[in-house]
Parts: structure tokens; sequence; C-alpha cells
């Protein structure tokens, strides 16, 4: 069995195609965004309105509101554009990937240490 005939063999893990890419352009568009200070600070003044001046759906909206990467990622989100997001958040991907693990930042951090061996 290939990779593509079981997209997500690892849980937290979404596979990013073309449909996803679709359902979350508003939200990566958004996220990159946050490359720039302005728009950083921009979003953190009203977060809500800065996600309703791109678009986001309802349920794109509410996993911003509730700091959930998982919902995000689930939404549409790309790893590498949220990745903006969550460091506006004070998180690096370190943080997200023991979130999408469901391990504590030093497990995700051993685990990787001893993958590298």
């Amino acid at each position: 069995m290939s990779y593509l005939d079981n997209p997500t063999p690892i849980p937290g893990t979404y596979f990013f195609d073309g449909k996803m890419a679709s359902k979350g352009y508003n939200l990566n568009k958004m996220c990159y965004t946050f490359n720039d200070k302005q728009a950083r600070e921009e979003f953190l003044k009203d977060e809500m309105a800065y996600c309703d001046k791109f678009g986001l759906s309802d349920v794109q909206k509410q996993a911003i509101k509730n700091r959930d990467v998982i919902g995000l990622l689930e939404a549409g989100g790309n790893i590498y554009f949220l990745a903006k997001f969550t460091g506006i958040l004070g998180l690096n991907m370190q943080d997200v990937g023991a979130i999408q693990t469901g391990m504590s930042v030093e497990d995700f951090k051993a685990m990787l240490v001893k993958a590298g061996e």
C-alpha cells in the first residue's frame, strides 16, 4: 500500500492535496500575512475582524479563536502557513509537533533526537 492509498497514516497529520488547498486558501492567505509585523498587530487588535477580512469560514474562525491547531489543519491549513499563526501564540514547530502527536514537548523532542541517531 502506498502513501497515497492511505493519506493519513500518522494520527494528527492531514494530507494536503488540491482539495485541502482549496478548502484552506483563505486561511493560508491570511496566515501568510503574518510575515509582516503590522499584520500581526492588526490581527491581535481584533482577531475576528481580521479573519473576516480574509473570508474565513465559521469553522476556521472558531479554530482560530480556540487556538486549535489540529482544527486548522483539518480546515485546510498548511503547516508552513500555520507556523506564522502559531508563532503569534509563542509556539514553535516542536510545540506543534507535540500537539499533533499528543505527546509532551519533551517527549516529542526526545523522539526526534532518537530518530536522528
